[in-house]
């Protein structure tokens, strides 16, 4: 094989030949990898943009775009936007730390060497051997321990945050799940993309009894759940958890019982006349009696 050199003064990319010669990446991971390193920053690299641009298949593109992140040529990271809309965020590493000399994937200077030494043609001398590439530069020195105690620490990985449990019913016996459940499976009636699964409906039952519980009426969390719906809405209920849980109305006070009644009291006789009148203790006189009494007096 010989080469037609052209110098490139525009519109071109550098690719290093630990990528062109990788020894385990496939021709299609090599040939995506050269297509993404030639994109400006900000473009999009999700699998169905690199899909609708190429011939191959989402299957196909998917299984490259995992080569490279398994050799280094690609970190793919997912982190929420301000609105609540989760995206993948791709770094492309045009040379990464693995790619050096005598590491898998790096340049063969002997194989570049031997491109176009073939055999001699009998009817004209043998092309020119290709040039060969500057040995690479040795790797620096590692620096001593006093400058390595002086360099600053890596900073600990930031903890992994969890979602906070979903609420429950304090009186779990006397909860309103039935109402909560068809609460929920009712809710796709004020937006379609508000259908829930069947275990997401078990899930998350709880937590809108719990609501109920606390006195919130359906409509007042209708509205909570349904207002400002993110666009787009990928996974609506880890959405509606998220709002059962963070804007969980606090739980009223009880409303204070009135005292017992108090009993009346019992039956009594009269000690002048035969009726019968209530009084706290037995003995004494009937109302009539000491009514006529006091009349006797005046």
């Amino acid at each position: 094989m010989t080469h037609e050199r052209v110098r490139h003064t525009e519109c071109f990319t550098v690719v290093g030949n630990h990528l062109a010669q990788h020894r385990r990446l496939s021709l299609k991971a090599i040939g995506l990898a050269v297509h993404i390193q030639s994109l400006p920053d900000g473009a999009r690299v999700d699998i169905k943009t690199l899909a609708a641009q190429f011939p191959e298949g989402e299957v196909s593109i998917a299984a490259a775009l995992r080569e490279l992140e398994a050799h280094g040529y690609l970190t793919r990271r997912r982190r929420r936007l301000p609105g609540g809309r989760i995206v993948t965020q791709t770094t492309c590493h045009h040379r990464p730390a693995g790619a050096v000399a005598g590491r898998p994937g790096a340049c063969r200077p002997q194989a570049r060497a031997r491109v176009g030494a073939g055999r001699r043609h009998p009817d004209g001398p043998s092309p020119a051997p290709a040039h060969e590439a500057p040995p690479p530069p040795p790797e620096a020195p590692p620096p001593p321990p006093e400058a390595r105690a002086l360099l600053p620490e890596a900073p600990p990985p930031a903890p992994r945050r969890t979602a906070p449990p979903l609420p429950e019913p304090r009186r779990p016996e006397s909860a309103p799940y039935g109402a909560a459940r068809g609460f929920l499976v009712r809710l796709r009636r004020s937006d379609t993309r508000l259908l829930l699964s069947e275990g997401d409906v078990r899930r998350l039952t709880p937590a809108v009894a719990a609501w109920f519980e606390r006195g919130a009426s359906p409509e007042a969390l209708r509205n909570a759940l349904t207002a400002n719906l993110p666009e787009p809405l990928t996974r609506p209920a880890g959405l509606i958890g998220y709002r059962l849980t963070a804007l969980l109305p606090p739980a009223s006070a009880p409303a204070a019982q009135p005292p017992p009644p108090r009993p009346p009291d019992p039956f009594q006789e009269c000690d002048t006349c035969p009726r019968v009148f209530r009084a706290p203790r037995p003995g004494g006189s009937c109302p009539v009696c000491r009514a006529a009494r006091d009349v006797e007096r005046c």
